[in-house]
């Protein structure tokens, strides 16, 4: 029999499983964004060019009742009541995010995530605020 000794907890396999880092904007408000989706929109923004702004909305259609619309715009196109958030990629410039107050009600505490999957693969939207999500992804219904 061998005596007991003290060890260092181990820790769970399921702590190391842990879900991706999230990112919220410079201000800590805004949109959860894992670390793949902030890769490929840090990417997508360098090849937009200079002056683009990522909106992020929802319109009324989809499958559920309400869809998500990503879009780049220029500067000029910034509501005066857009809320407006910058984040700040650890391997790509920092960008800007706006979303108008009514797409706000619905997506405020949303986490956007990316997959590179051949099959569902893309953006992914994780809605606390959806009731009813449909097999696409992009729609919703609260």
């Amino acid at each position: 029999m061998t005596p007991n000794t003290a060890t260092e907890p181990q820790a769970a396999p399921a702590a190391q499983a842990a879900p991706a880092a999230s990112h919220t904007a410079k201000d800590g408000k805004g949109i959860l964004i894992t670390e793949p989706a902030m890769k490929q929109l840090g990417a997508l923004m360098q090849q937009q060019g200079e002056g683009k702004i990522l909106r992020v909305g929802v319109r009324s259609g989809g499958c559920s009742g309400m869809s998500y619309t990503m879009d780049f715009v220029d500067g000029p196109d910034i509501r005066s009541d857009d809320e407006q958030y910058t984040y700040e990629p650890a391997e790509a410039p920092s960008f800007q995010v706006i979303c108008d107050p009514k797409s706000l009600l619905y997506i405020y505490g949303m986490q956007l995530d990316f997959s590179s999957a051949l099959i569902g693969g893309g953006f992914n939207f994780t809605n606390p605020n959806a009731t009813q999500t449909c097999g696409c992804g992009s729609s919703f219904a609260v």
